[in-house]
């Protein structure tokens, strides 16, 4: 008996120990604030910080967020809007970093007749439901006294969206960059509005589980630390980042390079004012979450009550919590 403490505690530090060794798991898809995490796997910027990193590409943003959700990966790269709904639907998480506000990269495309979004009354019109391009779809249509009732709206995947869209099966479409791409190479549509209009109103984050953050906090602050190194490095290699992001996006260096005004990446001192609750800004999260929260309650996209000051984490940026 004398031995069996001494050995059940060893026994713990070593599991302790085998678990905390294990690589954190980042989950990230296609978006262009997103694939900078694989130059920062390539380049061995990651290592350079001291932690073990395996980044899971999803060809499927929203199974992304199902892996995250059931806890098969640490973290995961998502859209405001999403990591609320994730929140309301029981996942503990935190928002800890802004990798970048959509500046024109999330596009209401139309039929070149279509002029302007009253004409999409009666139209067909895609987006995935529930997603950050479903929700610039509605802001917009209640810019001009529309909602989805007054259209006819199909539910797609993002992807399958923009094909259709090419094949001339619908009259508009919401989607992110690089699905643009797929929906405008075809020269029927042009673009109606975007994210451009809406300042603000895409943030794209780093997200941890709560459960990640209780033993890899330290491994949390090195990855962060990694992002603006790689922002960094990309600014200095300009040429080789852009032929190494469109390989991933599956696109042309030319095509790549015209989504760089419509993704804005944040710097350190852009995610302390993101951060900020006193933030007037349209960039300011606890704004932004604000009017996301509403959207969801309004269209019944959640049934349980969600703080965005909850889900913020701002300690690895530098910044303070607001004040209780």
């Amino acid at each position: 008996m004398f031995m069996v403490r001494p050995f059940l505690s060893l026994l713990i530090l070593c599991l302790a120990a085998a678990a905390h060794a294990a690589p954190i798991k980042i989950g990230y898809s296609a978006w262009p604030g997103w694939f900078p995490w694989l130059i920062a796997e390539k380049q061995g910027i990651f290592k350079k910080n001291g932690v073990d990193v395996q980044m899971v590409w999803f060809d499927d943003y929203l199974q992304s967020i199902e892996a995250f959700s059931q806890g098969k990966i640490d973290g995961n790269s998502m859209t405001l809007i999403d990591a609320l709904s994730a929140a309301a639907s029981g996942k503990k998480l935190k928002v800890v970093l802004v990798n970048d506000n959509s500046t024109g990269n999330d596009q209401i495309i139309a039929k070149k007749e279509i002029k302007s979004l009253v004409e999409l009354k009666g139209k067909s019109v895609a987006a995935e439901a529930g997603t950050v391009d479903h929700f610039l779809l509605l802001v917009a249509l209640a810019e001009v006294g529309l909602s989805e009732k007054d259209i006819r709206f199909k539910n797609l995947p993002t992807d399958k969206a923009a094909k259709e869209f090419a094949e001339g099966k619908l009259d508009a479409v919401a989607v992110f960059a690089p699905n643009t791409t797929v929906a405008l190479k075809t020269d029927k549509g042009h673009v109606l509005k975007s994210s451009k209009d809406f300042p603000g109103l895409i943030p794209d984050n780093l997200v941890i589980s709560e459960e990640s953050l209780k033993t890899r906090d330290a491994d949390v602050r090195k990855i962060i630390d990694a992002w603006f190194e790689t922002l960094n490095w990309m600014k200095a290699n300009k040429a080789a980042s852009i032929k190494i992001l469109a390989e991933k996006a599956g696109v042309t260096e030319a095509e790549y390079q015209s989504y760089e005004d419509g993704t804005t990446l944040f710097s350190l001192a852009d995610n302390v004012k993101a951060f900020d609750p006193k933030t007037k800004e349209s960039i300011g999260l606890h704004s932004t979450g604000a009017k996301i929260v509403k959207y969801l309650k309004e269209n019944n996209f959640i049934s349980r009550p969600v703080s965005v000051e909850k889900i913020l984490e701002p300690k690895f940026i530098g910044a303070k919590k607001p004040a209780r």
